[in-house]
């Protein structure tokens, strides 16, 4: 097999042709992996016992200290404030049961500080802790700030910690809350201003609120930054709580690597980039993936079969996307769907090595997980879950040989379900062992409201940042052309119009959330952190598939550069 690839001129790669057999193929130019064996080579010199041990002797010792924050804390705004900066730091996962007493004793208070009502700062900060942790907090709470117009009162805007709090409240808002709406536009224009203004101390905190609101942030990137911001704020300096936050990220910073390690032996060792170049080599960012979504400590196992998944779906969808052809890609679902070894030797040479890895790693680490942890029948899920998936992939294959131009809902709930929630939430759920029952594979099944919405807002970001790229690379049609055709509109309008439904998409979520049923947190978080991910990847540009720009610094930021001490 012979590839013809070289770079196009543009950012984009453009789409090649080469024989193979007397087969015309498409195919692209992907750059390579940005960290190649990074991680794989430097696993032995990643950690000094000696030094870990002294390290978490130290950990130990402020933790406890920071528990005795909670005693010291009387009101509730302080103890607000505490839980804030805990969540901000990285710090919470330390503290889930104290976290969870006290904003149950406050939401279930009918006690609050007078002096705390007129507090934006305070009330803008309760609504979105409770918010963030699923209770109900109505929006009415924020009209004592609002004129008899309905407008929020102009002496606010000298309140630019209010301003802040009310800012990042705001992305925690459901349909029908107008009042909401008007915050996030409000605020947002208030914090331009403030980020403008270098004699603000909140100057560098809105720069980065604009761009990086908590709500919708990868925990742990938010916590890179809020440390640097949480040390030159005068208003929220613990030293204490700042030095546990630096220790502690780069003790779990290299926790991170070592998995990396041996995740990136695994990818080696079955050797898909160099049988399947034709596929993106994104192992790393993969590892990003299944950390956005659990970044504890205690879910070290459950990340690194996530991480595995993720790139093993993204090779798969390469192929259906561009490589394979319409028959040979029919032959593989098929095959898929068949599930026998046996069906190997019906498809082309290449699809034989994706076949039989996919097949490898399902029958080995998946079932075995299943019976190590006695939940047998989540394996059938699982394997539900990449069937599903490659059948979604043929129907966008199909549109794209028959040129085929969806409606905007078509595409929706063929495209937006293929973004991979549900077939990397049957391998999520998997991995956290017996805490998860089969009701909770059967609700993933049903595609909950809290999944439908994540799906939309990660296709839809996905869409918008990626559309120069797919026009270049002819791919089947995306959700703007889809609106376009639909409507009778311009991109331009098509895109506001779709940038818009990210926003409804992330209010459903919020909204589901706060509805969820009896499930560990963990499982509903799921839907949420999947969304965050795309946020962080899709942001100005298809991050995942160009991942030698800003996205190498950003993980750069989380795996490789400790927080200075």
């Amino acid at each position: 097999m012979s590839f013809q690839i070289t770079p196009s001129e543009s950012e984009a790669a453009n789409k090649l042709t080469l024989s193979d057999n007397d087969v015309l193929r498409r195919i692209e130019y992907h750059e390579p992996s940005a960290w190649g064996d990074y991680f794989l080579s430097n696993i032995s010199n990643l950690s000094n016992l000696l030094e870990e041990d002294s390290v978490l002797k130290k950990l130990e010792e402020l933790k406890e200290e920071a528990r005795s924050m909670f005693v010291a804390a009387e009101k509730h705004s302080e103890k607000l404030s505490l839980i804030d900066s805990l969540q901000c730091l990285g710090l919470s996962y330390h503290f889930e049961d104290e976290i969870n007493k006290i904003l149950d004793q406050i939401q279930n208070s009918a006690h609050v500080d007078e002096e705390d009502v007129e507090d934006l700062y305070i009330v803008a900060l309760k609504f979105r802790l409770l918010r963030q942790r699923g209770f109900f907090v109505s929006c009415e709470i924020l009209k004592k700030f609002t004129s008899e117009s309905g407008d929020f009162k102009e002496s606010i805007t000298k309140d630019e910690r209010g301003l802040l709090s009310l800012y990042e409240a705001s992305h925690l808002r459901m349909k029908g809350e107008n009042i909401m709406d008007e915050a996030l536009e409000f605020t947002s224009t208030q914090l331009e201003a403030m980020a403008m203004d270098s004699t603000s101390p909140f100057s560098e905190e809105a720069k980065y609120a604009l761009k990086w609101p908590i709500y919708k942030t990868l925990p742990r990137f938010m916590t890179r930054n809020y440390i640097s911001l949480y040390r030159n704020n005068p208003l929220k300096k613990s030293n204490i709580l700042l030095t546990f936050a630096k220790l502690d990220y780069n003790s779990l910073q290299k926790l991170y690597q070592r998995e990396l390690g041996e995740l990136s032996r695994w990818w080696n060792d079955l050797k898909l980039k160099e049988k399947l170049p034709f596929a993106r080599d994104r192992v790393v960012e993969s590892y990003i993936w299944a950390l956005g979504i659990y970044y504890e400590p205690k879910y070290s196992s459950a990340r690194t079969i996530v991480a595995k998944i993720i790139a093993i779906i993204t090779v798969i969808d390469d192929m259906y996307d561009c490589y394979g052809t319409l028959e040979e890609l029919q032959l593989f679902t098929k095959a898929i769907e068949r599930w026998d070894l046996n069906c190997i030797e019906e498809l082309p040479n290449y699809m034989k090595v994706l076949y039989e890895a996919i097949l490898e790693f399902y029958e080995g680490s998946i079932k075995d997980m299943c019976m190590d942890n006695n939940i047998p029948y989540a394996f059938d899920y699982a394997k539900e879950g990449i069937i599903r998936q490659c059948k979604l992939y043929i129907v966008e294959a199909k549109w794209f040989n028959e040129d085929y131009v969806p409606t905007i809902e078509e595409y929706m709930k063929i495209s937006a379900t293929s973004i991979g929630v549900y077939a990397v939430a049957s391998i999520a759920f998997l991995s956290l062992g017996n805490i998860v029952s089969e009701e909770v594979f059967q609700w993933v099944q049903g595609n909950p409201m809290l999944h439908q919405a994540s799906e939309a807002a990660s296709r839809l970001v996905n869409d918008i940042v990626s559309h120069k790229f797919g026009e270049e690379r002819c791919h089947v049609t995306c959700s703007i052309e889809c609106y376009m055709e639909q409507y009778g509109v311009s991109k331009e309008i098509a895109v506001a119009e779709l940038k818009k439904q990210v926003g409804e998409a992330w209010k459903e979520i919020i909204e589901d959330y706060i509805k969820r049923g009896k499930f560990p947190s963990v499982i509903h978080d799921y839907g949420p952190n999947f969304a965050r991910v795309t946020d962080f990847y899709y942001k100005e540009r298809d991050g995942f598939t160009f991942a030698n720009t800003e996205t190498k610094h950003l993980i750069a930021l989380l795996l490789t550069e400790p927080v200075p001490i």
